[in-house]
């Protein structure tokens, strides 16, 4: 019997991985992928998608830093159904999807992110496992360590 893909997850993780891309030097390399991926449905439909997409990420990088956690949830949430909405007219893309969000789009090795000499905060979201190389450390503003 065939493997069943569960178009719900595959959006789910589609639309982390997009959100994850959003903040990071590699957007235009993430949001071209999507777009390849997107153009199935024709010119027209790939740049309304692509509007929404765009219109998301804006929403989403103008948070202020205390609401980052709910305008992450909220654009994850806008992405799942537009994702939903597109697997469920072209489910043979669940695949391509997947690997996309797997960070494999296209083929290529999954994107990096490096971090150096960051003395006050740094958000990372990441759509799959992260290694931190050299330590990772806390410190409480006005605090001793």
């Amino acid at each position: 019997m065939a493997d069943v893909i569960d178009l719900g997850q595959v959006a789910t993780s589609g639309a982390a991985a997009l959100v994850a891309g959003m903040a990071t030097t590699g957007w235009d390399s993430c949001r071209a992928a999507i777009a390849r991926l997107l153009g199935r449905g024709g010119r027209e439909p790939v740049e309304r998608e692509l509007r929404i997409i765009d219109d998301t990420r804006t929403r989403f990088l103008g948070c202020a830093e205390e609401e980052r956690e709910v305008g992450r949830s909220q654009a994850q949430q806008t992405l799942f159904v537009q994702l939903m909405a597109f697997l469920q007219k072209y489910p043979e893309a669940a695949a391509e999807l997947g690997e996309f969000a797997d960070g494999r789009a296209g083929g290529a090795a999954a994107p990096s992110i490096g971090v150096q000499y960051n003395r006050d905060s740094q958000i990372v979201i990441a759509a799959g496992p992260v290694r931190v190389d050299g330590g990772m450390g806390n410190r409480i503003p006005g605090g001793t360590s």
